[in-house]
């Protein structure tokens, strides 16, 4: 079991460098969401559906991965190769760094394009934004996205995957799940989402924390947290403050969502400051990666 664990780290990891995201049409993130979307419209009672959705939905997806892997563990390569799959379905590093390297680079040559790239990463209305203001956010959105789209379900494949492999499986489909409805109905304006959108909150609670360390770790800069923890609450996310704070810390900047809160370490980001925040995060993640597969090994 914990050579099998191990592999299934080590397929996600790769399919991640190699291929960064499953095409489209099959990507389970994406089926996923076609479930959901139905869901997403006006209800007489919104607040009991909401919470159906949020409760089912995940258990749903992640009893059939669970079914899956338990399937192929009498065939131990099999049941590797399935939950390397799932966690590679789950996790997502490479494109989150090809994203923000591309809306970085726009700033300095086509700043009403950045403008638009940025749609991929942070949702927020970029139309008036100046160049630094869109780096900052897309520095935000690789500290914020590496805790909840990348961390998260690694941390908890690591955690259950030494008890039982489907049911490592099976924990990063929930938490991916989890996101995704937040992601979709987590809005103010969506009473049916109330349910997903706390339930995130609480699933996010120790996955950023978590990220927050591993940023400094790889920052070699332990004191970066505590500087951090003075402004974690800035941001009205419990939880996106913590990644957020510790990587503008640990690089002394100054990031700021114009009108909602601002993280203050330093100056705005640069096109070389935001570069070296993309350095910096997709070394967490091959931190974040090496720390799982020697967990599930023992």
């Amino acid at each position: 079991m914990p050579a099998t664990a191990t592999a299934a780290v080590g397929l996600a990891a790769l399919l991640d460098y190699l291929v960064a995201e499953p095409p489209g049409r099959i990507h389970p993130v994406a089926l996923f969401g076609r479930v959901v979307t139905p869901l997403d419209r006006t209800w007489a009672r919104p607040s009991l559906v909401g919470a159906g959705v949020a409760l089912g939905l995940p258990l749903l997806a992640s009893g059939v991965v669970f079914g899956v892997v338990s399937a192929l563990a009498p065939v131990p390569p099999l049941a590797a190769l399935a939950a390397g799959l799932v966690l590679f379905s789950t996790v997502s590093l490479r494109m989150l760094l090809d994203e923000a390297r591309d809306v970085v680079s726009l700033t300095t040559e086509d700043l009403p394009a950045a403008r638009t790239r940025l749609l991929s990463l942070a949702g927020r209305d970029a139309a008036s934004l100046s160049a630094p203001e869109v780096r900052s956010a897309a520095v935000e959105s690789l500290a914020e996205n590496l805790a909840d789209g990348f961390v998260a379900p690694l941390l908890a494949f690591t955690l259950v995957a030494p008890v039982s492999l489907a049911g490592g499986a099976a924990a990063a489909t929930w938490v991916k799940a989890v996101n995704t409805l937040d992601s979709m109905l987590g809005y103010p304006h969506k009473p049916h989402g109330t349910a997903s959108a706390r339930l995130d909150d609480l699933t996010m609670w120790l996955p950023a924390r978590v990220t927050a360390v591993l940023l400094a770790l790889s920052a070699r800069d332990l004191r970066a947290l505590s500087r951090a923890r003075e402004q974690t609450s800035n941001p009205p996310s419990p939880n996106s403050g913590w990644p957020m704070a510790t990587l503008a810390a640990g690089l002394s900047l100054r990031l700021e969502k114009p009108g909602v809160y601002v993280l203050d370490f330093g100056a705005p980001p640069s096109a070389s400051d935001a570069r070296r925040a993309r350095t910096l995060v997709g070394r967490t993640g091959w931190l974040a990666l090496v720390l799982s597969g020697v967990v599930v090994w023992f």
